[in-house]
């Protein structure tokens, strides 16, 4: 409805009236005030409804103060800067903002889909389960269809964002969540301490609730104490303020997300290259939850209608913006709060006709205040239902009537004319991110709600998000919350004097009985986002959803943007009261993050365009460059594939690159191997699991080979482990498959075995790795100075050192991929181009040349190395690969293992893998060959095996080839056909092992 302006003609804190700002809603120019919130704006311009819900399309308006808003959503921008969404209560104004409601067609005054009101009867919660399931044949050209016209709330921007987004890594001793009074004071003691400390607050200022609150701190408004915390934790060295900026959500050990909006306000600012979002991950060694309580609705017939809405929200926009939620109004409550919402708005020239109260008792000094400032209370009642005359664009009376608890029915009922209602059915401590990382609540009768309670993780609730009302209360835990965080050991600050007034305990109402049509709650909204109603949740109750769980996917309550923020209480409360039970009886369903929802932007940071899949460079790539290196990709690395000099095509360089390993010394940068941390006091369990061999005998400052496999028995990875300490690993895996191998590792140990602990930390790009392979390999490290025993007595095969290279910190390894003596030297990243120098000008007398990912492969074919990806195809085992010595008899389980006992994995007729020697020495045969049991003049042909590396050995001076071929290690000896184009190529099964079968030139 748009109607009378309600722009006051004094107040309003936060605003600027000398500052003018043009704005447009749906279309409809308006003006409103630099400071002021779109919801405070359109409001102040005559205009109550905002959007239409989910389900029923009914109008709605605003109902809350800030992130709980769930009604009046918004898309703000135009274009590719369109964002669908956001709450009109945390959108700030700005000159030319473009705003646009959602979820109605063809306007929100005449929405065709508000029908589905009239039929609400018939789709209540659950009745697409029942509706959707028959006939079958519907959901493809009916149901589907209808479902995802019908899904979505916003409309999605048009074109490429044009704006640019940014992550930020940041470690903090306290992290302080929430800049009110008790997060202010948290912070401050943690400051004095000298404590690296961020704190931060959604909102553009700081003060929390300080301006809607009642009491003084030392004497002063609580504003001006506010601003002069504010103020020091500015200006001080050790502290970062942050505004404008909510914490989505808090994982294992401190880990938290906090999500920047940084240019929403001032569009301007993007044309200087500021990033619009900021998505900050921060590690924190403790973090105090100063996150404050969010006011609850009550569940009344027609609650819903434009003009209702939280008292706190009611006081905001007198107090704050200056306007007026309307022109006469009630407030309807169960605590003292909302006398000051009742209060303000007599101060402001308002009209309160009265204030309902459930409780019988009105004797508290809020109520004395009232009474004074002549506001009727009416004690002992509740609201029965609300009138409208707009089409429910508004209303203009409310029924009420005697109110007792467990009464049930409406006696007496009699009318009062208003067109708004500020409604506090109580506050709900703010406990998400207490419980995104497993943290326990507890259920506080006074409150009527949950609070904090257990947690394993150094994280403190302080204030209303501890459930603490009581302002001196809430400031004493801030300060000993910051103290405990740093751990003070100097005398506790001296604690500021408080005066408050007192206020009488509340008494819990979930829902406030109708008459007639609606007195079974069809129309007493809970979830006012997705229309879920009270008589919803007692029906999911008597279709046997006893869990809340089920209820709330089976209702939806609570799953709408908001995240149930003002809904969930008051659906376990009537859950309570359907069921007989107690609110902790019911449970509390799961709070996930984000806290708020937040922009894929910010999720995506600068990994967009040409940096969304970034080309992964090692520390040398530069000299690789510089050597005319030809390059081929590695998952996201660009790898030197050989180095051809003046007049070598790139097959002769690459049988240069061989010998040179096989008779004097090779050197290749291996930096790109995967290389994973793994540590803590069960890491060797955790291996054993993983691997299929046996890691847990491992002995420190020792080498393994390893296999992986995943659930069903296949090879996925495979690799070198390394023993640094009783309790630490360095993993290597593929190249291609570290990323995906960490995740994996990662996966496991959060979904199945969360009992272990361990760390899993990538360090591919932390490290630079380079292999130092041939016959003069040991001469040359011997040149660079090791400050330990390389010999072959004191540094055998398959062992690890750490110290000193000359000047260079490293990590050496006595590992060998070629079948060659081989070393394998780390060393930090940054000292990775210096070290490969030194070791080039180390080897210069032994004719040390480097060598490339071909001649590699070319190596490790000779020697009969598999590789993960090029002998394996996801379908293959440990056994097909003649690996079934490293398959372990004595482990209880690992992963694959189950499968790995499956008959027809072990059963004949599978493909094993083969050496292939061609009859022509010179001809190579093609990767992917297939191996067929008989020629035929044309296709098709039965296949028996593949090729899976094939290659021109220039040690043996001829062509080798691996295959996987079907009963292929019975079948040494025998000649197998491979039909090419225009002719077939005859090759000979061997053993896959070419070169040095016995390990000889390695282990010397």
């Amino acid at each position: 409805m748009t109607g009378k302006p309600y722009r006051l003609p004094q107040g309003g804190r936060l605003i600027d009236r000398a500052r003018k700002v043009s704005f447009t809603f749906d279309g409809q120019n308006m003006t409103g005030y630099h400071g002021d919130t779109l919801a405070a704006a359109v409001l102040a311009n005559g205009q109550r409804v905002f959007g239409r819900s989910f389900k029923y399309h009914r109008p709605r308006g605003v109902v809350g103060l800030g992130s709980e808003e769930m009604n009046a959503l918004v898309g703000v921008g135009e274009g590719s800067r369109h964002e669908p969404n956001l709450r009109a209560t945390q959108v700030e104004l700005y000159d030319g903002l473009v705003a646009v409601s959602q979820n109605r067609w063809p306007s929100l005054k005449l929405d065709i889909g508000a029908l589905n009101s009239k039929i609400s009867r018939f789709i209540p919660g659950g009745f697409y389960y029942k509706t959707f399931m028959w006939p079958q044949a519907f959901w493809k050209h009916v149901y589907e269809p209808m479902i995802r016209r019908a899904a979505g709330l916003g409309k999605a921007p048009e074109g490429r964002d044009p704006d640019t987004y940014e992550h930020m890594h940041a470690h903090c001793d306290v992290l302080v969540i929430g800049a009110g009074i008790a997060g202010l004071a948290a912070a401050e003691a943690a400051q004095a301490a000298g404590a690296r400390v961020i704190i931060c607050d959604e909102s553009p200022r700081f003060g929390g609730m300080a301006d809607l609150s009642q009491g003084t701190i030392d004497g002063e408004p609580q504003l001006d104490w506010v601003a002069s915390r504010a103020a020091l934790l500015a200006d001080a060295e050790n502290v970062h303020v942050m505004t404008r900026t909510t914490a989505v959500g808090h994982w294992h050990h401190n880990h938290v997300m906090l999500f920047e909006r940084v240019c929403d306000h001032d569009p301007s600012l993007l044309a200087k290259g500021t990033p619009r979002h900021r998505l900050w991950k921060v590690r924190a060694k403790e973090v105090i939850l100063a996150t404050g309580a969010l006011e609850r609705p009550i569940a009344f017939a027609n609650n819903d209608r434009p003009g209702i809405m939280l008292a706190s929200a009611a006081r905001s926009l007198v107090e704050r913006y200056g306007v007026s939620p309307g022109m006469k109004g009630v407030v309807f409550t169960n605590n003292d709060d909302a006398y000051l919402t009742a209060l303000a708005l007599k101060r402001a020239g308002g009209t309160v006709a009265a204030i309902i109260d459930v409780r019988q008792g009105t004797d508290s000094a809020a109520a004395r205040d009232a009474r004074n400032a002549g506001i009727e209370i009416i004690p002992g009642h509740a609201i029965a239902g609300t009138e409208s005359s707009y089409g429910g664009l508004g209303i203009n009376g409310v029924k009420i009537a005697p109110w007792r608890k467990g009464q049930g029915r409406v006696v007496n009922e009699s009318r009062i004319v208003c067109d708004f209602v500020a409604m506090s059915g109580g506050f709900n401590p703010v406990v998400n991110l207490w419980c995104h990382n497993g943290g326990k609540l507890t259920f506080d009768s006074g409150l009527q709600s949950y609070r904090p309670g257990k947690h394993h993780d150094r994280i403190q609730a302080v204030g209303a998000a501890n459930g603490t009302m009581d302002l001196a209360q809430a400031l004493a835990e801030g300060y000993a919350a910051g103290e405990m965080a740093v751990k003070a050991t100097s005398s506790p600050m001296s604690r500021p004097k408080v005066e408050t007034a007192q206020q009488k305990p509340l008494e819990p109402i979930w829902f406030s009985p109708a008459t007639g049509k609606y007195n079974e709650g069809n129309k007493h909204f809970i979830d006012f986002q997705n229309d879920v109603t009270a008589a919803d949740l007692e029906l999911a109750q008597r279709e046997g959803y006893e869990s809340v769980e089920h209820t709330k996917r089976y209702t939806t309550f609570g799953m709408a943007t908001d995240q149930g923020k003002t809904s969930n209480l008051n659906g376990l409360g009537v859950l309570a009261e359907a069921t007989g039970k107690t609110i902790p009886e019911i449970g509390i369903t799961t709070f996930r993050p984000p806290y708020t929802p937040f922009s894929f932007g910010a999720i995506a940071g600068t990994l967009t365009k040409k940096l969304f899949l970034p080309i992964r460079r090692t520390p040398i790539f530069r000299w690789h460059q510089a050597q005319s290196a030809h390059f081929e990709p590695v998952g996201q690395w660009r790898r030197a594939y050989t180095y051809p000099r003046a007049g070598e095509d790139k097959h002769a360089a690459i049988n240069r690159e061989i010998l040179a390993v096989r008779h004097k010394v090779g050197l290749l940068d291996a930096s790109t191997l995967g290389k994973i941390e793994i540590k803590g006091p069960d890491a060797a369990e955790f291996l054993d699991r993983v691997y299929t061999n046996m890691f847990s005998t491992l002995k420190v400052g020792r080498c393994r080979y390893g296999l992986m496999m995943n659930e069903l028995g296949f090879l996925t990875d495979d690799g070198v482990t390394v023993r640094l300490a009783d309790d630490h690993f360095l993993m290597h895996t593929t190249s291609g498959g570290a990323d995906r191998i960490a995740q994996w590792l990662e996966e496991w140990l959060q979904t199945e075995w969360t009992q272990y602990k361990v760390f899993v930390t990538p360090v591919t790009e932390q490290w630079a790795q380079f292999a130092i392979a041939g016959p003069k390999a040991r001469e040359v490290l011997s040149k660079l100075g090791p400050d330990f025993d390389i010999s072959a007595e004191g540094f055998p095969h398959m062992a690890m050192k750490e110290g000193k290279l000359g000047q260079y910190p490293v990590r050496l390894y006595r590992i060998s991929f070629s079948g060659e003596l081989s070393y394998e030297v780390a060393t930090p990243a940054n000292f990775g181009r210096g070290l490969w120098d030194a070791i080039l000008n180390a080897g210069a007398e032994f004719g040390i040349e480097a060598y490339g990912t071909e001649a590699l492969h070319v190596l490790r074919a000779e020697k009969g190395y598999i590789v993960i990806g090029d002998e394996t195809d996801g379908t293959v085992t440990p056994f097909d690969v003649g690996l079934d010595g490293l398959v372990s008899k004595k482990k209880a389980d690992f992963i694959g293992k189950r499968s790995l006992e499956q008959s027809f994995l072990r059963s004949a007729g599978r493909k094993q893998l083969v050496g292939l020697l061609t009859e022509d020495p010179k001809e190579v045969l093609p990767d992917g060959a297939y191996a067929v049991r008989s020629v035929k003049d044309k296709p098709p042909m039965e296949m028996i095996g593949q090729v899976t590396s094939t290659y021109y050995s220039p040690t043996l001076d001829r062509s080798i080839a691996m295959a996987l071929i079907e009963n292929g290690r019975s079948r040494m000896g025998e000649t197998l056909s491979f039909p090419l184009e225009g002719k077939v190529v005859k090759a000979k099964i061997t053993d896959p092992v070419f070169y040095d079968k016995e390990g000889s030139r390695q282990n010397v």
